[in-house]
Order: C-alpha cells, then sequence, then structure tokens
C-alpha cells in the first residue's frame, strides 16, 4: 500500500482544518484560474470563455496556449462544459491541439463546513498541447520544448478526476483539489493538487450600478503542482507554482482575470502568465 510523505500527510491535514474554520457563506466570483471551487453554474445561463496562457520555457520558443469554452448547467446540482484547445509557438506553428468534456457534480446542495464536488473530464488532445490547466506526475518545462511537427503526431485520449472540497467563511474562499490523471493507452495514474484562497476587496453591495467599486473585485493566491504517480508519490523532481490571481466583475456579466505564476522547482517553468475573460448569457427558457 502506498505512504503518503509526512510532509503531503500535514499539508493535507492544514488545508482540511482551514476548510472547517467556522464562518458564514457568500457568494463570490472567483479569481482562479486553476483552482476549481465548489460554486456551480447557474441554471439557463451559458458561459463563455477564453483563457490564454503565455510562457517561454527554459529551452526552447516561448509559446501562447488558448482554451476557448462553452460552459452551462443542466441542473444546479450539475456544470459541464465543452473546451476547445490551440496554441501557437514562436518560429513554428499555431495548432488546433484537441477538445476536452468536463462535467461536475456538487454533492452537498446546501452550505456546509466543507462543500464537495466530483469532477470528471474526458480529453483528446495532442502531445502539442500547451494550455497548462494543471500539472500531474512528473510534468517538466522540457516538455514544452519539442517541437510542434514531432508533438502533434503524440495522439493523448485521457480521463482526468477531481475531488474539489472548499468553503466559503467571512468573505474568504478557501478550496483543494486533488487531482488524478490516466492515459488510456495504459498506466500509470498521475497525481496533482492545487490550492486557492481568495476574497472580495468589499462584502457589501453599492446600491447602483458601479464598475469599479471594491465589491467587484477578488484577489487571492494560488499554489498548484504535481505529486508523482501511483507507484511514486512525491513532490521531488515536480513542477511548483505559487500564483497571485485578481478578477475584475463588471455588471454586464463580464468577468476579466489575471494571474502570474511562478515556478519553484528546476522542473517548472520560471514563469506563466496566465489570462481569463468569460461573459454569462442568459439563455431563454
Amino acid at each position: 500500500m502506498m505512504r503518503l510523505s509526512l510532509n503531503l500527510r500535514m499539508a493535507a491535514i492544514l488545508v482540511v482544518a482551514s476548510l472547517l474554520v467556522p464562518g458564514g457563506a457568500v457568494a463570490q466570483e472567483s479569481p482562479y484560474l486553476v483552482t476549481y471551487d465548489h460554486h456551480m453554474e447557474e441554471p439557463h445561463y451559458l458561459e463563455i470563455s477564453l483563457t490564454p496562457v503565455v510562457a517561454a520555457p527554459k529551452q526552447g520558443n516561448h509559446f501562447a496556449g488558448t482554451t476557448f469554452e462553452l460552459e452551462f448547467a443542466p441542473k444546479a446540482w450539475w456544470t459541464s462544459a465543452l473546451y476547445l484547445d490551440g496554441q501557437w509557438t514562436s518560429r513554428e506553428s499555431s495548432l488546433f491541439t484537441g477538445y476536452r468534456i468536463e462535467n461536475r457534480v456538487r454533492l452537498l446542495m446546501e452550505e456546509h463546513a466543507i462543500n464537495p464536488v466530483l469532477y470528471i473530464e474526458f480529453a483528446n488532445t495532442s502531445g502539442a498541447d500547451k494550455t497548462l490547466r494543471e500539472f500531474v506526475g512528473f510534468d517538466s518545462w522540457m516538455d514544452l520544448a519539442t517541437s510542434n511537427a514531432e508533438a502533434r503526431l503524440e495522439k493523448e485520449r485521457e480521463i482526468e478526476t477531481k475531488l474539489i472540497l472548499s468553503r466559503d467563511r467571512r468573505g474568504w474562499n478557501v478550496s483543494g483539489n486533488l487531482i488524478a490523471e490516466k492515459n488510456l493507452a495504459g498506466p500509470p495514474w498521475e497525481f496533482g493538487y492545487a490550492l486557492g484562497a481568495s476574497r472580495p476587496l468589499a462584502l457589501a453591495a453599492t446600491p447602483y450600478v458601479c464598475h469599479f467599486c471594491r465589491e467587484n473585485f477578488s484577489a487571492g493566491i494560488e499554489a498548484y503542482g504535481g505529486l508523482g504517480e501511483q507507484h511514486e508519490i512525491t513532490l521531488a523532481n515536480t513542477s511548483q507554482y505559487i500564483a497571485p490571481c485578481l478578477s475584475w466583475a463588471l455588471p454586464s456579466g463580464l468577468t476579466l482575470r489575471v494571474s502570474p505564476a511562478f515556478g519553484l522547482t528546476s522542473a517548472s517553468n520560471k514563469f506563466l502568465m496566465r489570462f481569463g475573460i468569460s461573459y454569462e448569457l442568459p439563455l431563454t427558457r
């Protein structure tokens, strides 16, 4: 039976303990670009999102990976999304790299000390995908240095699952994601995590339409990275990142996000720049 290291067990205890701290529930626009919280898409709305990430690997050409997302909620407890991925690499080419289908199911609709959500995603992409939506296993900057001509020949059909644990308290949101991903071509399972904490700059809403009011802005921080594979759960030789994040929610339904991410290990990219733009479009019943 696999045994987690002492550091990993302590990290898990601290995350769960922080989620258990009592407090009131507050709905908010999350600034996260990697971590998921327990808030679902509202029924009768379609969210359209574009989330680019720009980076320069330690060796190789700089690039931009982009995800176009269509997200809707068949039920209040169920959110589904379609992702279309693409990338551009300097001195090489632009590519459509595949698609992903995501489903999230909230297990408890009322607010609890910890709010669990189950996530499952099917991805059909090529090895040239550079959207960097998460890091698992021993993902490294070296994976991004392969040329498009070579990487596009590799087909990746994967199942990704997440256990999302999230809590709103006193205006703060604290969220933790445990990630397990597997290529359908065979073993191993690869593991990763994402942690986030965020808060609106103000909790009380102004009584009039306002674009630059403090309650329209949320700020936070994320940490994410790989945890090795099924026979080697470890932080050694994995990519690890810390990333402040900021969102601006406009009254029109448009939300803008930005998050610079800083690599903490030798396997990480030195720097990633993430952006997000999303719009909620009302649907007719």
